[in-house]
């Protein structure tokens, strides 16, 4: 069993040489003077950056753009936003729970920061909603899963690794908490994100493409996060098993659910969602350190990246977080929170 943090524990230890991600003897202070996992400081700062509220995006446009959408199009813009809200909502409430256990204070101000961003999102969509649909058709959209048994599948299962780890908090659940969170942040619905710019690339839904772009930035920080913890506590052949089973599952789900909303999307075929999500996927084990699965080196919606501007992973996971974990090196210390 993993051992939870006091709220204060006068006989911590908040030396970076005696700081540990989880089961560490912390003071439970922010002590930032000095921190042992230097990756944090530029990560934290990157996220604060990245500040934005969803009413500085002028929505006005959308509401007559949505209507010159074709049926198809409006069926998947409602299910992606759905869904999104789902995802986001237990974003909001899991992230603290996975920080109680984390016991490096730099990380912890992480998770704040992720946490705090995923509500950000969530009022975002509501944002979107509020802005297009009346309250009656927005309500629906929120209990869409208990209508869509394809929707009420998926959210179950992303739930119960989380439910699983809060009810019975080993260490085998809890890597299989922090994996699930990798591939939620990395693969569940990045297909959905580009939906949105293959609309913007045809000059529809300009706005929602904007906020979506944010929000797009926002999660690659968060991939970038559980990528750094999850290397730090295990190694890939600690990882390769439960990543191998989660990740067939996230494969399936992702293609399932994709194929089953986005029909008859210009620019989208369930051939280039299949390719897609592969190409997600051996990024994803990548990133962990493990081999390539499928093969896919090439995504088929390369030219939409440039509506992802500066969303694009290639921007933020390439340009700023790959290279410290892909030449990863175990956490040494540093003095000074400033000192980078």
């Amino acid at each position: 069993m993993l051992k939870p943090k006091r709220i204060f524990n006068p006989q911590g230890d908040d030396r970076p040489e005696s700081r540990l991600l989880i089961g560490g003897n912390t003071t439970n202070l922010m002590q930032l003077n000095q921190t042992r996992y230097r990756w944090a400081i530029p990560l934290y700062r990157r996220m604060l950056a990245n500040f934005w509220i969803p009413e500085k995006v002028d929505m006005t446009t959308d509401f007559a753009s949505f209507v010159k959408l074709t049926p198809a199009e409006q069926r998947a813009y409602k299910s992606v936003l759905s869904f999104l809200t789902f995802l986001d909502s237990i974003q909001t409430t899991n992230i603290p729970n996975l920080a109680s256990w984390i016991t490096a204070p730099e990380v912890v101000l992480c998770l704040t920061v992720h946490a705090f961003q995923e509500a950000v999102h969530a009022q975002s969509y509501q944002y979107m909603l509020e802005t297009l649909f009346e309250p009656d058709e927005r309500n629906r959209l929120y209990d869409l899963w208990r209508d869509d048994p394809i929707l009420l599948a998926r959210n179950h299962a992303i739930a119960a690794h989380y439910q699983t780890f809060l009810d019975d908090p080993t260490q085998e659940n809890f890597q299989a908490a922090l994996v699930a969170n990798y591939l939620l942040e990395g693969l569940y619905f990045m297909n959905g994100f580009y939906f949105f710019y293959q609309l913007g690339s045809r000059n529809r839904m300009l706005r929602s493409m904007e906020i979506i772009k944010y929000i797009h930035r926002d999660e690659l920080t968060h991939l970038a996060l559980f990528q750094h913890i999850i290397r730090e506590l295990y190694t890939p052949q600690q990882l390769a098993p439960v990543v191998e089973r989660l990740l067939t599952e996230a494969v399936a789900q992702e293609i399932s659910w994709s194929q089953h909303i986005f029909v008859d999307i210009p620019g989208i075929t369930p051939e280039t969602i299949v390719q897609f999500t592969h190409y997600l996927a051996d990024r994803r084990l990548q990133g962990l350190g493990l081999a390539p699965r499928y093969g896919q080196k090439k995504s088929p919606y390369e030219a939409l990246d440039k509506y992802a501007g500066v969303g694009s992973e290639s921007t933020v996971m390439g340009n700023f977080f790959e290279a410290t974990v892909v030449e990863y090196q175990m956490s040494s210390t540093i003095s000074g929170w400033e000192e980078i």
